[in-house]
């Protein structure tokens, strides 16, 4: 194992991100390493397009990382290993100042274990927790033995590894914080959330699985809200790539969506939209973010059901929940998402009822408990990957 030396100019950052959520954090930290350093970094690893613009020449494209399910994994798992052995080596080849892993654990943790056992020098940030305090706990105790700093999206992160005796960990913002200004509604949008019919948004997912679960279900639910005699204007928006599979699950309901396209136009809807009816998930935090009153559901295969049952180990799985720290958002999982049960708690977010009350006035608690400070979530993240690298040059 060849040793490091203080001698080099150029910095060597290995960054490992394998979806499209990883791939933004990514980009957003190369961009604050590349000003810290003067431009003397040289950056290796795997990541999508924003990363691959900012420098990176990734070694494979993260497409085919692309599995949905427990079932996917399985049938695709020998292509899985070997690209985690292709990864591992690469990283171990470049011996770089620091690697950072981003998300997707059941992907980058394998790596990161490998590369610490391979060569300890070499210092592992994990940028994007796993959800440690959700299920599967004893992961933060064992992380200690690959992981040197842990990056928190979440504020209550940094207390929830310090109880189960894991790795440092620091909260750095969550990016949704910096685009705050995209999601809230200027006067006129602000008269139209106000206005009827209301806008009810719909977000099935942004996967095929989660659409494929959840769209059958919320179509009959908005069915039986206007059978019900409530009136609202139901938007659903989605990615491009994912229109055609909205479409086609769309095309039975009885209550016709508008179907908005796109990043620019989700955000146009949601400041408007005076409730939605959610897929749990990170969109609950951007919901909550935006001010929008909503109503949660959550519905996978059967296997995929025994497993989490067994495995969660908190009392919501709403991400909005858990950052303001109330149970305030409705969640109706597996047996309980039905149309019956949906529509009766979406017919409280719409009106003016004390449901709805207590998320407007929890939401409204949200930039308090998420701030940090003057610095935005990419700046903090890069200065604590500088200081790690720092300390292992020392180190070594």
């Amino acid at each position: 194992m060849q040793a490091r030396t203080t001698t080099d100019v150029a910095r060597k950052i290995f960054l490992v991100a394998t979806e499209e959520s990883g791939d933004r954090l990514g980009a957003g930290l190369m961009k604050i390493l590349r000003q810290r350093l003067g431009g003397a970094v040289w950056f290796e690893g795997v990541g999508g397009q924003q990363m691959k613009r900012e420098g990176l020449t990734s070694l494979f494209p993260i497409e085919e990382l692309s599995i949905i399910g427990f079932a996917g994994v399985v049938r695709q798992l020998p292509k899985i290993l070997r690209l985690i052995r292709t990864t591992t080596a690469a990283v171990t080849e470049t011996s770089p100042d620091i690697l950072v892993i981003i998300d997707s654990p059941d992907f980058t943790h394998r790596v990161a274990r490998r590369v610490r056992a391979r060569d300890p020098l070499i210092p592992i940030i994990d940028y994007v927790s796993p959800s440690v305090w959700a299920w599967r706990p004893g992961r933060a105790r064992a992380m200690r033995t690959y992981i040197d700093h842990v990056l928190g999206l979440l504020p209550f992160e940094p207390a929830e590894y310090s109880r189960l005796r894991g790795p440092p960990c620091s909260y750095v913002g969550h990016p949704l914080t910096e685009q705050i200004a995209t999601l809230r509604p200027n006067p006129d949008e602000q008269r139209r959330r106000s206005a009827a019919p209301p806008v009810l948004l719909v977000l099935p997912g942004s996967r095929r699985s989660e659409i494929r679960h959840h769209l059958a279900v919320f179509g009959e639910t908005l069915d039986r809200l206007k059978a019900e005699g409530t009136a609202f204007e139901p938007v659903l928006p989605t990615m491009p790539h994912l229109q055609e599979a909205v479409r086609e699950g769309v095309k039975n309901w009885k209550v016709e969506p508008r179907i908005a396209i796109g990043e620019q136009e989700k955000r146009s809807a949601f400041r408007i939209a005076r409730a939605a009816l959610a897929k749990s998930g990170t969109v609950t935090l951007e919901l909550a973010l935006a001010g929008v009153p909503m109503v949660t559901a959550y519905k996978v295969g059967a296997v995929e059901a025994w497993i989490l049952r067994r495995a969660i180990r908190t009392s919501s799985v709403i991400l909005a929940n858990l950052v303001v720290g109330e149970n305030v958002v409705p969640e109706f999982l597996q047996e309980e998402c039905t149309a019956e049960k949906l529509s009766r708690a979406l017919r409280e977010v719409l009106e003016e009822s004390p449901l709805r009350q207590r998320q407007v006035e929890a939401f409204a608690k949200i930039d308090t408990i998420m701030s940090t400070g003057d610095q935005p979530p990419s700046v903090r993240a890069a200065d604590i990957v500088l200081a790690t690298m720092r300390k292992a040059r020392r180190a070594s």
